[in-house]
């Protein structure tokens, strides 16, 4: 059996990138580089490489993945992420599989913060 060890987001400015995920996750990265980032996100690291340089060439213009996020308290998230200016395209809701959010990353990666029923 196979476990995923690593998502990676194609991203135009791994740097830029890479400084907005410091900033949300409250970490640095594992390694940076011009055309790659990495964070370690418990189990799963996250790699945020440049659809400029990566090969195979990216299909992809950006966005289309979403990365989901277990709060205790999703309004208290939301408050925090929506003063932190990040974009938010789905106000707190509640939906059958629990309370959610959905943000925006600055390639447009959806970042759903949600609390399980």
């Amino acid at each position: 059996m196979f476990d995923p060890a690593l998502i990676i987001l194609y991203v135009d400015s791994p740097a830029a990138s890479a400084e907005f995920y410091q900033r949300l996750l409250g970490r640095a990265p594992l390694e940076a580089s011009a055309t790659f980032a990495m964070f370690r996100c418990g189990p799963i690291n996250l790699g945020l490489w440049s659809r400029h340089t990566v090969a195979p060439a990216a299909q992809a213009a950006g966005g289309g993945g979403e990365i989901a996020f277990a709060v205790a308290d999703v309004d208290a998230t939301h408050a925090d992420w929506s003063a932190r200016g990040l974009t938010i395209v789905q106000p707190p809701t509640d939906m059958d599989f629990g309370r959610t959010f959905v943000a925006l990353d600055p390639d447009g990666h959806r970042l759903r913060v949600f609390r399980p029923e």
